[in-house]
């Protein structure tokens, strides 16, 4: 996987996900929420936050559950558009990147931080994970 989140400020909050023996995932990777509480490697726009993983997990080395930081604060890739200091974010479609939400990302819940920084086209900013304030 490539465009990992680096993290910048250490997390204070965790969550343990269900994993499928036979996924490789990398510490630093992007996840979405899929039922029944499982975690997968974010891969499509607007999908539901399940934290960042941080722990390494190998493929099919008999573990089924992951550790992932809801919080913090982690340099992550835009996914190709622009972003201003204070947008509130969601994923994009390109694993491991962000967009600026839309107001329909506000009501599903898709949200996952908020932009510290100003974003150019694929820049990596600062993103405070698990708030939109």
């Amino acid at each position: 996987m490539a465009n990992e989140a680096i993290c910048i400020e250490t997390p204070t909050k965790f969550a343990r996900y269900t994993v499928a023996d036979g996924t490789g995932i990398a510490i630093g990777t992007i996840l979405a929420l899929t039922d029944p509480n499982t975690a997968v490697a974010h891969s499509a726009d607007a999908e539901e936050f399940a934290g960042i993983a941080w722990e390494e997990k190998t493929a099919s080395d008999g573990i089924v559950e992951i550790t992932a930081a809801i919080d913090g604060i982690w340099d992550i890739k835009d996914g190709g558009g622009t972003c201003s200091v204070g947008d509130v974010l969601c994923l994009d479609n390109t694993p491991n990147t962000f967009r600026p939400s839309i107001a329909g990302d506000l009501l599903t819940g898709t949200t996952f931080g908020k932009a510290l920084e100003a974003a150019g086209a694929s820049e990596v900013i600062r993103v405070r994970v698990g708030s939109i304030i």
